[in-house]
């Protein structure tokens, strides 16, 4: 069977009430004000379906239900879809340019 490229990488934009989170806080010592706080995720499945799965608490990070707002697809389009390796990499690539910017990250 050969290699199929229908994994992605989706980035949720988080509530700043996650930021009175200790876990979440901790996770982000070098979160810079007023910056977005996300939740970066891969998926077998559509990042919208994904998203609403998180949001109906069908297996669902416990951030992203409680918090998610809405994909940030502007963050992650580019790079889906891909193969599952490549995904594994690319969520914590995303994660780590993103709270290297700045960013509030919750990654599972």
């Amino acid at each position: 069977m050969g290699c199929r490229n229908h994994y992605h990488v989706y980035v949720i934009e988080l509530s700043k009430d996650v930021l009175y989170k200790g876990r979440f806080r901790k996770a982000n010592p070098d979160y810079v004000t007023g910056k977005p706080c996300v939740y970066v995720g891969m998926t077998g499945l559509d990042p919208d379906v994904r998203f609403d799965k998180h949001k109906a608490g069908i297996q669902s990070n416990r951030y992203a239900q409680e918090f998610g707002l809405r994909l940030l697809p502007e963050l992650y389009e580019v790079y889906n879809p891909m193969p599952y390796d490549c995904a594994l990499d690319m969520e914590v690539e995303l994660a780590i340019g993103l709270r290297e910017a700045g960013y509030g990250v919750w990654q599972a």
